[in-house]
């Protein structure tokens, strides 16, 4: 881990944020190299999530009023368990203290952790002991406006912004079903003590997908892509299965077609990502772990230097989020949905009698009756709320009759499912999974073998001397691969086979040399990072040949004269 943590910073992929000042955990700042690969990670993301699915994307506030968190569960159920040494004034995030310390696991509530404490006799680092566990919020509270203004906090989550806006998300689709939302953006989370560089910050970019269904059909027309795709899966009992997706649903396992679908489909983006099949597994939360909103739950982890770290939640929200902001917003987040024939059914009707209302409750008698007609049963005694005012209504006022009707449909509130992708975390298995050390010529060379289309540098033009007609030249190819879309840079410093270990090191795919032969035959070299394979290519060929490398898997052999091997 510090080999390529050392090699991140050097290289300008990763610093430390606020360095000057000494720096604050949980914060880090992209540098150019990996600002270029992480946006790349999220356009790839694009490509799977929202191109290729029902899905639109759009892009909500970052921070939200105290309602939106209060209706989502967020303010009172966003919490870990902090202890703070009373000699020091140090404060862990218990469970990870504990599990470091101790190496136990411990369930995330106060008076677990405070037995824990008791049975052991924790202390902190300087020896002294912990005050009484405490809840910490973990969301960042602001005001907005001025003077005491409006409390709101810091989206712990870009998922809200999408459950507030659905009325206006079903009418753009024709509250036709199923349908998804996508969001990528920041998010933020008050971590008590952030540690693991940026496997865990306090302000990170996710990339989510809000999947909305009907409620009894958790199917998606694609499942077949995915059914037999073997994965590996941790079930929340901790047993291991090497097993095809169709055969976790008809087991049980996976609890629906639909969260096997995105497992199939999010196993697949991280392979195209770089992630490595043998590196990579799926493990259902417990049932004391889920989050507050979910159902069911599975993380994609991937192993790393850290341990196996997860990037990717996959969750069965249910109807929670719709159905508590429709309690708080009082607006119906529902959908009509239509069934393919009318069908007759009875019920029982509340019918209001206008000769006894009239006369009884005169201008409220209206409003009565419009009331007492949505109801759907009644007892002797029915109590309403008229203009603020309670009215009671005895069985006198109505009668209830059995009555049969055509329904043409029901409303629903759709249930979601939500891959949620931290790409921070991707960005850096990524980079961890592409780090090697091979040999070349007797020397160790360090290489980052990115998948070819994410690599934040795509070709290098180098001329062989730093002389100017060499340099002309270079600079031309560049311009040219530049107009057509490709990141290309040109290095003149140093020896050739140092420049080509320097982009090796950062996972450019491709260098292209300027030699002695260049203004004899007007052809030039690439060389492949993989395999420092070389082959001469004519100069007019260049960006064709360059494109067909980048965006496919061909051997660099397959495009010109082999020049070196």
């Amino acid at each position: 881990m510090s080999q390529i943590m050392e090699m991140l910073v050097r290289r300008g992929f990763i610093w430390q944020s606020f360095e000057i000042y000494g720096g604050m955990a949980g914060f880090i700042d992209y540098a150019p190299l990996g600002n270029g690969l992480r946006r790349k990670i999220e356009n790839l993301w694009r490509e799977f999530f929202v191109v290729n699915e029902r899905s639109v994307e759009i892009d909500t506030p970052t921070i939200g009023i105290e309602e939106v968190f209060i209706a989502s569960g967020h303010a009172e159920g966003f919490t870990d368990v902090a202890i703070e040494c009373s000699n020091c004034g140090k404060v862990f995030r218990a469970d990870h203290y504990v599990k470091e310390k101790l190496n136990l696991e411990v369930d995330p509530t106060v008076e677990a952790v405070e037995s824990v404490i008791d049975e052991f006799n924790l202390k902190c680092e300087c020896g002294g002991s912990f005050k009484k566990p405490e809840h910490f919020n973990l969301m960042f509270e602001t005001i907005i406006g001025p003077g005491k203004g409006k409390k709101g906090y810091l989206r712990p989550e870009t998922a809200q912004g999408i459950f507030i806006a659905f009325k206006r998300l079903s009418d753009y689709f024709r509250d036709k079903l199923p349908f998804g939302v996508a969001q990528i953006g920041r998010a933020y989370r008050n971590e008590i003590s952030p540690r693991q560089g940026v496997i865990r910050l306090r302000e990170f970019n996710q990339a989510e997908l809000e999947f909305f269904c009907h409620p009894n059909e958790k199917k998606h027309p694609s499942f077949e892509r995915y059914a037999n795709e073997v994965v590996t899966l941790v079930d929340k009992f901790d047993k291991e299965h090497r097993i095809t997706l169709r055969e976790a649903v008809e087991r049980g396992i996976i609890a629906h077609e639909l969260l096997a679908y995105f497992i199939g489909k999010t196993r697949e983006f991280l392979l195209k990502a770089g992630i490595k099949d043998e590196g990579l597994r799926f493990r259902q939360h417990k049932d004391d772990e889920r989050a507050h909103y979910a159902v069911d739950c599975w993380d994609a982890e991937v192993l790393l230097s850290y341990g196996w770290i997860e990037v990717v939640g996959i969750a069965d929200r249910s109807d929670y989020d719709l159905s508590r902001h429709t309690q708080f917003g009082r607006e119906e987040l529902s959908i009509f949905v239509p069934f393919d024939e009318p069908i007759k059914v009875k019920k029982k009707k509340i019918i209001p009698n206008m000769t006894k209302l009239g006369p009884a409750f005169r201008d409220k008698a209206k409003k009565i009756a419009e009331e007492l007609e949505k109801l759907e049963e009644a007892g002797r005694e029915i109590k309403l709320v008229i203009d603020g005012e309670e009215v009671t209504i005895t069985s006198d006022f109505f009668e209830i009759k059995e009555v049969e009707e055509e329904v043409y449909g029901e409303r629903v509130i759709p249930h979601v499912i939500e891959p949620s992708f931290g790409l921070d975390r991707i960005t850096y298995a990524v980079l961890e999974h592409s780090f090697e050390t091979d040999y070349v010529d007797g020397e160790e060379r360090r290489v980052l073998r990115l998948k070819r289309y994410l690599a934040p540098v795509q070709v290098a033009v180098l001329p062989l001397l730093s002389k100017e007609d060499f340099v002309s030249i270079a600079e031309e190819i560049a311009s040219e691969l530049r107009g057509n879309g490709i990141y290309t840079e040109v290095d003149v410093t140093g020896s050739i086979g140092r420049r080509y270990r320097r982009f090796d090191e950062i996972g450019t795919p491709f260098c292209i040399t300027v030699d002695h032969q260049t203004f004899e035959d007007d052809t030039v070299t690439i060389r492949d990072r993989d395999t420092t394979s070389q082959v001469r290519v004519e100069r007019g060929r260049i960006v064709e040949t360059i494109k067909s490398l980048i965006f496919s898997e061909r051997d660099i052999k397959e495009v010109g004269q082999v020049f070196r091997a």
